[in-house]
C-alpha cells in the first residue's frame, strides 16, 4: 500500500473551544473565523507539498463544519482527502448527520469516510454492540459503492483496568492497552466492520505494532494498513511511535493533528505571529515528520 501521512485537524469543539475560547455552539461569525484559522494549516499543508512531501502519500482529514471550503479544494486538487462522519465529542458513536450521513459521503467525495470510535472490549457491553451495529452498516454501505473506511480506535481504560495497574496511565498504556487494541479489532472485524486503514494510538513497543497489525490483516485482509495517531502528545513522544511502528509490516504512516500545529496556531490566534509565519511552522513541523517516518521504515 502507498504510504500515507495524514495531516488531521478535523477537531470541531475541541478546536473551537480549546483553541480560540468559543463556548457552545458559535455564531454565524464564530463559525467564520474558526475556518479562517483551519485556512491557516491547509496553508501549511501546500507548503510542504512545495516543499518536497510527496503527493501521493500526503494527505489531510478535515471536517464539513469549518472545512468544507478546505475539502472541496484538497479533493479538487487531488489530495487524499478524510472526513469524519461522527458526532463530535461524543462517548458513544453516532452519525454526524443521522440516517443522511450518506448523502454527505457523496456530496464531498472524501477518499476515505473517517470515524472516531471509543470502544473497549472490556467496556460497556451493551455500549458496545450498539456502536458496532451502527459501524457495521457504514462499512457495509462503503463497500457496496466502492469507498473506503478509516477508523480510528480509541481504547479508554476502565477504571477496574486502571486499579490493575496502579492508577497509571502510563503502565495502562504499555501493559494493558495493546492486547486490549488487538482484541477490539477481532470484535469490529467479527462484528462486519471492515474498515481499509485502521488508525491506532500509539504503541511504545514494536512488538505490540506487529501484533495489531497482524490482526488487522488476518484472515486475508492483506490490503489492509494501519496509521499511527499522534493523541495530541508532544513532539518526543510521537516519534517514538513512529518508529516504533514505520519498520512493521502493515504500518505505512501516520495521521497526526495538534502536535503539529496547535502551538502555530495558538501563536497566530494570540497576534503573536502573522498567519505566513504559522503557516510555514506548519510546513516544517509536518516536513520533518515525514522525513522521520520514512527513514525509520527505510
Amino acid at each position: 500500500m502507498t504510504p500515507l501521512y495524514m495531516l488531521a485537524f478535523d477537531h470541531r469543539s475541541s478546536f473551537s473551544r480549546d483553541l480560540l475560547g468559543i463556548a457552545g455552539t458559535p455564531t454565524p461569525f464564530e463559525a467564520r473565523r474558526v475556518a479562517v484559522v483551519k485556512a491557516v494549516v491547509y496553508e501549511g499543508f501546500r507548503l510542504a507539498l512545495a516543499d518536497g512531501v510527496p503527493h501521493a502519500s500526503a494527505g489531510l482529514l478535515v471536517d464539513e463544519q469549518y472545512g468544507a471550503a478546505i475539502a472541496r479544494r484538497a479533493r479538487g486538487e487531488g489530495v487524499v482527502l478524510a472526513m469524519p462522519v461522527e458526532k463530535s465529542g461524543q462517548a458513544e458513536f453516532e452519525f454526524e448527520f443521522g440516517d443522511h450521513f450518506w448523502t454527505h459521503i457523496e456530496a464531498f467525495d472524501p477518499t476515505y469516510a473517517k470515524v472516531l470510535v471509543r470502544y473497549n472490549p472490556e467496556g460497556d457491553a451493551e455500549l458496545n454492540r450498539r456502536q458496532a451495529q451502527r459501524l457495521r452498516e457504514l462499512s457495509a454501505w462503503l463497500r457496496r459503492r466502492g469507498r473506503k473506511l478509516l477508523f480510528e480506535l480509541v481504547v479508554p481504560a476502565e477504571p477496574a483496568q486502571l486499579e490493575r495497574v496502579g492508577g497509571s496511565g502510563e503502565r495502562y498504556d504499555l501493559e494493558l492497552r495493546p492486547g486490549l487494541v488487538v482484541d477490539a479489532v477481532r470484535e469490529l472485524q467479527d462484528y462486519g466492520v471492515e474498515p481499509h486503514v485502521w488508525k491506532i494510538e500509539g504503541l511504545d513497543r514494536r512488538e505490540d505494532c506487529e501484533r495489531v497489525a497482524e490482526q488487522a490483516r488476518s484472515a486475508g485482509r492483506d490490503e489492509v494498513a494501519c496509521i499511527v495517531l499522534g493523541r495530541g502528545a508532544d513532539d518526543a513522544k510521537v516519534e517514538h511511535w513512529l518508529e516504533q511502528a514505520a519498520p512493521v509490516s502493515g504500518f505505512v504512516g501516520f495521521a497526526v493533528g495538534r502536535t503539529l500545529w496547535w502551538n502555530e496556531l495558538a501563536a497566530y490566534v494570540a497576534d503573536e505571529i502573522d498567519r505566513e509565519t504559522a503557516a510555514r511552522g506548519i510546513a516544517h513541523n509536518y516536513s520533518r515528520m515525514v522525513d522521520a517516518y520514512r527513514r525509520w521504515a527505510a
